[in-house]
């Protein structure tokens, strides 16, 4: 079990409380902080240090190394067989990590388990259920926004798990590597499902392995380096991982999808909704395009990471571009819902 922290000590302590919680489930947590200077290490080595439910182990380090690196050092300490991740902005409740764990039971080909994750604040509210992707690498999770009726209360196969609360084969960890360490944050758990999917491997949903999120604690839903680095690491997922018959496309994509969302913004709908007034607008812009510049810059690496990929793929072209297009998002769904 591994939980990544970056000052955040209020919610980190509602997390670990969470996973006190959880019932027949043996584990331990390993606790990566990534230079807090707001008391979190302090506070969880004196109420969780010593409980009974989990031995904690809490790795300190000395700046924020990202979401990526952070959790590729809890994953390498993880003694289990299945390492699950938990965001320090997320409560499990008490049955979700039995629940993930049953999906690989008796499903060697099963590498990744997805949890139900609703929205804290409004839990009758979907805040995803899996994930979709739209062909020009921009990701949403499954149902965003939804109210919680029962819809996805089925266990079926999904494109990958949220890294906000997921759990991974550690076989296949071993096997395809880690979080890209290059993506720092957001984007990190689409790359390293798709690349796990390329390799053979699949992904369940539990809807019965149920996550409370406060949704965008980390940077807030209105940051421009939010916006800057999910372009940014849009942009490479696609270059390192789609198939060349979706990756040629993908300005076309792409210019489709900014033209719905400026009409669904014009009528007050979707993400450019939060930014009112031409000066945000231009100021979104800016972060795109920042976005694609530093992408731009991690290109060759990227391309070489690319050819890296193929000695693991187990997919052809025409299987990677059905898997993609079969789980894809519509692009009205995903421009008018705000994320």
């Amino acid at each position: 079990m591994v939980v990544v922290n970056w000052n955040r000590r209020d919610l980190l302590r509602e997390c670990l409380h969470s996973l006190a919680s959880q019932q027949d489930a043996e584990f331990e947590v390993v606790l990566v902080d990534n230079g807090s200077d707001d008391g979190s290490v302090e506070m969880a080595q004196q109420e969780f240090g010593q409980h009974p439910a989990f031995p904690l182990r809490v790795v300190i380090n000395s700046r924020n190394l990202g979401f990526c690196a952070a959790n590729n050092q809890g994953i390498a300490l993880a003694r289990g067989a299945f390492v699950a991740l938990l965001n320090n902005d997320a409560e499990a409740r008490p049955g979700w990590l039995a629940a993930l764990r049953s999906a690989f039971d008796g499903r060697p080909e099963v590498g990744m388990a997805a949890s139900k994750i609703l929205v804290k604040d409004d839990p009758a509210r979907l805040d995803k259920a899996g994930h979709l992707i739209y062909p020009d690498g921009q990701n949403r999770g499954r149902g965003s926004g939804e109210l919680d009726e029962g819809q996805y209360d089925r266990m079926e196969e999904v494109l990958w798990p949220d890294g906000c609360a997921a759990m991974y084969r550690k076989a296949m960890l071993e096997q395809i590597g880690g979080f890209d360490e290059d993506f720092f944050a957001y984007g990190d758990d689409a790359e390293l499902g798709l690349r796990a999917r390329l390799a053979g491997w699949r992904c369940l949903y539990v809807p019965s392995a149920v996550v409370l999120h406060h949704r965008a604690a980390t940077l807030g839903r209105a940051s421009l380096r939010r916006l800057e680095l999910i372009e940014r690491n849009r942009v490479l997922l696609a270059v390192k991982l789609f198939p060349l018959s979706l990756l040629l496309l993908n300005p076309f994509y792409y210019a489709a999808r900014l033209g719905a969302g400026l009409w669904a913004a014009a009528r007050r709908k979707g993400e450019l909704a939060q930014y009112p007034g031409w000066t945000s607008k231009l100021a979104v812009a800016v972060a795109l395009l920042k976005g694609d510049l530093s992408a731009l810059a991690l290109l060759p690496r990227m391309l070489h990471k690319r050819r890296q990929v193929r000695k693991l793929v187990r997919l052809s072209p025409a299987e990677a571009r059905r898997l993609i297009l079969t789980h894809r998002i519509r692009l009205r769904q995903l421009m008018e819902l705000a994320p």
